[in-house]
């Protein structure tokens, strides 16, 4: 990777700078004109425009879809009625005039069909995978039309573009993977002209499709990921991810009152962060942003003015310990084989965590058993019995993750000496290094959450004095979601 900033594909005395916004920061009308200032503020630069659903709206269409497939269509219609209710009292507060009729019509448009998607579901009784992705792709369809007509209504160019003709993926829906060569082709081709012509385009997160335009998505969270990966297809000379925290923070201050924003950070510590459940990032927005060396800002909506977090490729925050994460509700799994531990056995253990889409965090493995950390229990009885016969499966639920990542503390023996003797009275059942310089994690019950990271912190990241502004502590930044 190079060390020096890509110039954007773009440019035309301006660089492409690619805003996006979370669902509390859409979620009502006030914060949908903050947004609109945040917008108008990068007015000298070329901006796309990203936005996630609602605030609580993918989990209404999620329970909504769940109700079809049951039967219950009536409760799955009163949901998108509440929904519909809410996304028109916005287009009344925000669009006037033929605007608004405009915006009305193009919403009812899109809610009709979603009612004609759960028709179908309490048909056919099957909420696949592909059809779940068609579902919850509607709350990002809502918000981008509903924020690109705000914005047009305050004057700002905005154009609303369908992120489902840029972004192509695979077929796996749920958890879909860019394609990254057709993804930069038709993201130039559909934003290239736009941008030249001084447009803000503005998209839905979340959503792609693949090559034969059947919907996909990035997975929960993948807003970040969508904004990144616009991002890299254009050049872009940063990416701002805009949500209601300060930045990305030290630890979680629902754990942790002394919790602080971390100023600057690299990618790789974000990166490892987002690995083990902080939720700074979604785990694969830093990818592509490392890739072509952009710089990415987490930054608060709610306070449009502060520093936020910058996240470059070789930032340096000064301190060996960056944060401290802490991620619940995992489980300590053993499989053990008589016959040894091979990699046809690995190859089966693997598939079928994958088939159940139950995610590995750390792996160790010793003469005939492996043990590793899981990021649910859910899927285990399952896996289990497709493991049947070749191994036998154990595990231990209500465990936590507490991870402490910094540049090459892996090389600073005194960092892990200071952490495991703060909790050295606890119950650590499982003590781990990563595979990278820059984690040592070890497991705890989840009981001990909050007083090992208590612990942790006040060692590495020792009181300070009263009045210093260190960017708030308003919410939880490196805690599990």
């Amino acid at each position: 990777m190079s060390g020096v900033q890509r110039q954007s594909r773009f440019e035309q005395g301006d660089d492409v700078v690619v805003m996006k916004f979370g669902g509390t920061s859409v979620e009502d009308a006030g914060a949908i004109r903050r947004l609109i200032d945040i917008v108008r503020s990068r007015q000298s630069s070329q901006s796309v425009v990203v936005v996630s659903a609602l605030s609580k709206v993918t989990d209404q269409l999620l329970e909504a879809g769940h109700a079809a497939a049951k039967g219950h269509l009536g409760l799955a219609l009163a949901i998108v009625r509440d929904i519909y209710v809410r996304h028109e009292q916005l287009a009344d507060a925000l669009v006037e005039g033929p605007a608004y009729g405009t915006l009305d019509r193009e919403l009812r448009v899109e809610f009709q069909a979603l009612e004609s998607l759960l028709h179908d579901l309490e048909i056919s009784r099957e909420p696949s995978a592909r059809l779940q992705d068609r579902l919850l792709g509607f709350g990002e369809s809502f918000s981008s039309k509903l924020v690109s007509e705000a914005l047009s209504h305050a004057g700002v160019d905005a154009v609303s573009v369908d992120a489902r003709s840029c972004i192509v993926t695979d077929s796996r829906h749920g958890q879909a993977n860019p394609l990254w060569n057709l993804t930069n082709e038709r993201t130039q081709e559909t934003m290239g002209p736009l941008l030249s012509q001084g447009c803000v385009p503005v998209l839905g997160g979340f959503i792609a499709a693949t090559q034969d335009g059947v919907p996909t998505t990035l997975g929960r969270g993948g807003s970040d990921f969508s904004a990144a990966i616009l991002g890299a297809a254009l050049g872009a000379a940063r990416v701002e991810i805009w949500t209601d925290v300060d930045g990305v923070m030290t630890t979680d201050p629902r754990l942790c009152s002394e919790a602080r924003v971390i100023r600057k950070m690299s990618f790789d510590e974000a990166a490892e962060l987002a690995h083990y459940g902080a939720k700074v990032l979604h785990p694969a927005t830093v990818a592509p942003a490392m890739r072509e060396n952009i710089p990415v800002y987490v930054l608060n909506s709610r306070r449009p003015d502060g520093s936020g977090t910058e996240i470059t490729a070789k930032a340096r925050s000064g301190r060996t310990v960056s944060a401290i994460t802490a991620k619940r509700n995992v489980a300590a799994v053993d499989i053990q084989s008589h016959l040894g531990i091979d990699s046809s056995l690995l190859d089966a253990v693997f598939s079928a965590f994958d088939r159940h889409a139950c995610s590995v965090d750390v792996m160790a493995t010793s003469l005939g058993r492996i043990s590793l950390l899981a990021g649910s229990a859910a899927a285990l009885p399952k896996i289990s019995a497709e493991l049947q016969g070749l191994a036998q499966v154990h595990w231990e639920n209500h465990k936590a993750l507490v991870c402490i990542v910094g540049e090459n503390i892996r090389r600073q023996p005194e960092v892990a000496s200071q952490a495991f003797a703060a909790v050295s009275d606890m119950d650590v059942r499982v003590l781990c290094q990563g595979a990278s310089d820059r984690t040592i994690s070890f497991l705890v019950a989840e009981s001990d959450v909050e007083e090992s990271v208590q612990r942790l912190h006040n060692i590495f990241f020792p009181k300070i004095e009263p009045g210093r502004d260190w960017g708030g502590n308003s919410a939880a930044y490196c805690q599990a979601g």
